[in-house]
């Protein structure tokens, strides 16, 4: 198996693994977020990391706009006492919409799959113009199109890894 094909399993499977443990039957772009900043040592995780983003701060960002966005339709999480969301689903997680376009964006930037690098993958991630990552982005104080301009600086520079 080729490097980018174990590290976009890995991230795929660790991708799978957040939405499970959020309830969620579906890998969602915000799941692949996660599992990529999980990703220590990789050039992606280290950008997100020079962003102020290790695992920990985006799943704070990401908790912060669902609150952010509960609260824009009048209802306040601390009032009603949410349960903790139920991680035995009947069957494993499959890639959800915005997980799919994710991935579809970051093949898109190659001409050729051979050059498909783990950069490529955050890169997806990153070019949502809507939803919930650039949401939770946001809202975190983090400049979006500041890191897209880092990551395609590190790209150019060969940082690929």
């Amino acid at each position: 198996m080729k490097p980018f094909d174990r590290y976009l399993h890995t991230v795929l499977t660790e991708g799978a693994m957040e939405a499970q443990r959020h309830g969620s039957a579906t890998v969602e772009a915000h799941h692949l977020l996660l599992a990529v900043a999980a990703q220590t040592g990789t050039a992606p995780q280290r950008l997100l990391a020079s962003a102020g983003l290790d695992h920990q701060t985006v799943r704070a960002a990401l908790d912060r706009e669902f609150e952010h966005s509960l609260s824009t339709v009048g209802v306040s999480p601390a009032s009603f006492g949410l349960p903790a969301p139920s991680t035995t689903l009947r069957r494993p997680p499959t890639m959800g919409a915005t997980g799919r376009l994710a991935l579809e964006r970051s093949f898109a930037s190659v001409t050729r799959k051979k050059d498909l690098r783990p950069v490529h993958v955050l890169l997806g991630i990153l070019r949502a113009e809507v939803g919930t990552v650039p949401r939770a982005l946001a809202l975190a104080g983090v400049d979006r199109a500041d890191l897209l301009t880092r990551l395609h600086t590190a790209i150019e520079n060969g940082d690929l890894g």
